[in-house]
């Protein structure tokens, strides 16, 4: 099992990247099954910087037209959510009457979902989905939609595949988990 070591916590590896693929895969198949026909361009809304990773390969494999359009909110501070939903910044593009699939690394809190299906709800977006990566069902206590949905993990503190702490470890392909060990 690799470690990994950033700031002052260590982190093993937890989804090797071989998974991560696997999930993201059957998740394409999904949206691709719900979009095939699809006359209009859908939106990919690349939630910053979490998200870059998955939507990247996801939209490799998508077999429709689509844009890309990214914003970036924030609520973590360190390990932990504070609870509070902030636009770091807008919208790169307008997505009046256009269908928009939110691409979120990491479903927690719910926090974060729900400002953004308001914010786009505001720019007149004509329907959203939430296509994520990961959820952590103990975490949310949101009433949520989620229309995809990659992976479910327990509610425990994970870096790699762009996800960080404090802005370090989006680079690692795996995905790496809190190191209990190293505390004891």
């Amino acid at each position: 099992m690799e470690r990994v070591r950033l700031f002052d916590k260590t982190f093993k590896t937890f989804i090797p990247y071989d998974d991560i693929e696997k999930a993201i895969d059957k998740v394409a198949d999904r949206v691709n099954a719900d979009f095939k026909d699809c006359e209009d361009i859908p939106v990919l809304l690349c939630v910053l910087n979490g998200s870059i990773m998955f939507t990247a390969e996801l939209m490799k494999r998508l077999a429709f037209n689509c844009e890309i359009v990214s914003t970036k909110l924030s609520s973590y501070v360190g390990t932990e959510s504070s609870g509070n939903v902030r636009q770091v910044m807008g919208l790169t593009a307008d997505i009046t009457g256009r269908r928009v699939i939110i691409v979120e690394d990491i479903v927690d809190s719910g926090n974060t979902i729900l400002e953004l299906k308001k914010i786009l709800a505001g720019k007149g977006a004509a329907e959203t989905y939430v296509c994520t990566l990961l959820l952590k069902p103990d975490a949310c206590r949101k009433d949520l939609h989620l229309d995809y949905v990659a992976m479910e993990i327990p509610n425990d503190f994970i870096v790699g595949f762009g996800l960080d702490y404090n802005e370090l470890g989006r680079n690692l392909k795996d995905i790496y988990i809190l190191d209990d060990s190293e505390s004891r």
